[in-house]
């Protein structure tokens, strides 16, 4: 059995691939212990994974704010020390990144006492703690076709984000039987990531009375912090009432997907990941403030592979027609799905432990990797 420490903290973008991982590796019989931030947000997301350890680690995002840049300074270097202190103690076989703020601390206490260190960036435009952190790394993942200035080929490799084993389609009507809704009627599902979007969630408030007028049902994941549960029941225009449920959190990923025909969602690259493992059509529009503009170029890609379509922030009042328009056509949903389908070919989790292993443990009989007293 060997260790892994997992830095996987800050959004469920991060968190979801860390999980994942953990769970390859306690499968192969690997212990590992998964390094996340103290936000809410992960807080509500390990609930449904007891069996793993995690422990919040101080950090928080780089600015250009003077104020918010000495809080960036000081708590990294709080969770720095933190992570020299755990690497030194655990002695890991290897350490594992996911980007964001939280990576930095234990990848830097990694490359300093010589454990293997490496890093997986889901987004189109790698973020910049895998920019600056690359360069440390043994070994870089990067989706297919995206380049990383400064790390040697022979560091990269190329795979998509690894998935929760328990998200995977689902039968649509057993989906939508679980999630309380009509198995006859046509369902959207809004989903603005593990965060929520105001913008989505104001797009359905103010245009909820059309789409139960034609009979869609509305699953719609507010966010936490940004609306209460609640369910409403509306009159179509076939004489039937139709039901919208609001949730601030939702941790049932694979129903969610697979109840929808379509989604109307954020484009984070564990949002585009979970898609494609449900096979789910979408309509992604980006988050215009997302670091270097990477939601722009995920959902660029998303709809050049034919995973749905995108509209942008600014073009939403667009966005009533684009849904009216697509959820009602059968023939272009199925082929999203098609498309969808042969995206998900490649097994990027059963690739990145199998690299893991031979990047990571010692050849049989030799001790691990000494260090420094």
């Amino acid at each position: 059995m060997s260790t892994f420490l997992i830095s996987c903290g800050g959004t469920g973008g991060h968190l979801s691939p860390g999980i994942s991982l953990a769970e390859g590796l306690t499968a192969r019989g690997h212990k590992v212990t998964l390094l996340i931030s103290k936000k809410r947000v992960d807080a509500r997301l390990i609930e449904k994974y007891p069996q793993f350890e995690f422990i919040p680690v101080a950090g928080t995002g780089f600015s250009l704010n003077p104020f918010l840049l000495l809080r960036c300074l000081v708590t990294q270097t709080q969770g720095f020390l933190h992570c020299l202190r755990l690497a030194r103690f655990r002695r890991p076989d290897g350490i594992v990144g996911f980007g964001g703020f939280t990576s930095a601390p234990v990848v830097v206490a990694g490359w300093l006492l010589g454990i293997p260190v490496a890093l997986h960036e889901s987004n189109r435009i790698p973020g910049l703690a895998v920019r600056v952190l690359g360069r440390l790394a043994q070994r870089v993942y990067l989706p297919p076709g995206v380049r990383l200035p400064g790390v040697r080929a022979r560091r990269v490799r190329y795979m998509g984000m690894p998935v929760r084993r328990e998200i995977r389609r689902l039968p649509a009507a057993e989906a939508r039987a679980a999630l309380g809704l009509d198995p006859l009627r046509k369902v959207l599902v809004v989903f603005g990531g593990s965060q929520g979007s105001g913008p989505l969630n104001d797009f359905v408030t103010a245009k909820l009375p059309v789409l139960a007028s034609e009979g869609i049902q509305l699953y719609c994941v507010t966010g936490l912090g940004k609306g209460e549960a609640a369910t409403r029941e509306l009159p179509a225009k076939d004489g039937g009432m139709v039901r919208a449920h609001f949730v601030p959190f939702c941790d049932r990923v694979a129903e969610l997907l697979s109840a929808a025909d379509l989604v109307l969602a954020r484009a984070g690259a564990g949002t585009i990941a979970e898609l494609i493992r449900c096979e789910t059509p979408a309509i992604l529009v980006p988050y215009p403030q997302a670091a270097d503009d990477h939601q722009r170029a995920n959902a660029s890609f998303f709809e050049r592979q034919g995973g749905g379509i995108v509209v942008e922030q600014t073009k939403m009042d667009t966005l009533q027609t684009e849904v009216l328009d697509l959820i009602f056509n059968d023939w272009l949903l199925r082929t999203f799905r098609g498309n969808l389908q042969r995206m998900d070919r490649a097994n990027s989790l059963d690739l990145m432990l199998a690299d893991l292993e031979d990047l990571c443990l010692p050849p049989p009989g030799a001790a691990a990797h000494p260090l420094p007293a």
